[in-house]
């Protein structure tokens, strides 16, 4: 069954760093976008950034441009998102989620908090 594992959450102080991994399984990975969405406290799901089946296209919400990247590792079943210069208003459960078409699928969600 397809499976979504995230890691790399934390706790970190503003203008710091994490990296998150989404680990996937279940699936043909390199066939399907792969995106990093956030939720914080008493607010929707947002979409932070997306990256193409191959890795050649990206899209950032404006809020994390200059400061988050997106990867992927296609031979390791794996995406990568790269944070730096925390601010607390990055602080959210990060999830990760593999679309292709209709198919959607969702990781359980790594917490992300940014305090001093």
């Amino acid at each position: 069954q397809v499976q979504l594992v995230e890691s790399g959450g934390g706790l970190v102080q503003p203008g710091g760093s994490l990296r998150l991994s989404c680990a996937a399984s279940g699936f043909t990975f390199s066939r399907y976008a792969m995106s990093w969405y956030r939720q914080a406290p008493g607010k929707e799901r947002e979409l932070v950034v997306v990256i193409t089946s191959t890795g050649d296209s990206t899209n950032y919400a404006d809020s994390v441009k200059g400061r988050f990247t997106i990867s992927r590792d296609n031979a390791k079943n794996t995406v990568f998102l790269q944070m730096n210069n925390l601010k607390p208003e990055d602080t959210a459960v990060y999830y990760c989620n593999a679309r292709r078409g209709w198919d959607s699928s969702w990781g359980q969600g790594t917490q992300v908090t940014v305090s001093s």
